[in-house]
């Protein structure tokens, strides 16, 4: 625990702890994209356009618990307040999905680069619009508990 207490105290001395913990579970998110996707292509045998929105659907509802949660540290007092912090997610992400779609038809139907690699470099580009959506946008002014028990001033 002394290794992780260094870790992320060193991370938070430069700001990078919370860009850290994003590409952590975006990286996380993009796990479940992928399993999701080739779940719904391979297995099921569905089209890109389905497959891509299942996985988009699967990947949404797993971000949004864990950017909530352990990334911006929301704190939601009413349902009120969780729905609408929810709508702005789902809007900014349904703005991602269109990047994401986008970019799938163009790489494998215009480029004709094969699924995994146009997944590979769509998700890139979503992971960053993301979190730029959700700091700037869905989870502002934020307090967050640093690794000493302490809350800080986020923004």
């Amino acid at each position: 625990m002394k290794l992780y207490a260094r870790f992320r105290n060193e991370l938070e001395k430069r700001k990078l702890w919370e860009v850290f913990i994003y590409l952590f579970f975006g990286g996380l998110t993009t796990v479940v994209n992928f399993i999701a996707f080739f779940i719904a292509r391979d297995l099921l045998h569905l089209s890109l356009v389905p497959s891509n929105t299942i996985s988009w659907l699967a990947a949404v509802l797993f971000a949004f618990v864990t950017n909530k949660i352990w990334v911006f540290h929301s704190r939601t007092e009413t349902a009120g307040e969780l729905a609408v912090e929810f709508g702005k997610f789902i809007f900014y992400r349904l703005l991602s999905y269109a990047i994401d779609m986008g970019m799938m038809l163009l790489l494998v139907n215009i480029v004709h680069l094969n699924d995994f690699w146009a997944k590979m470099i769509t998700q890139i580009l979503v992971v960053i619009a993301n979190y730029l959506f959700s700091k700037l946008f869905i989870f502002k002014g934020r307090t967050e508990t640093n690794v000493n028990g302490v809350e800080d001033e986020k923004r």
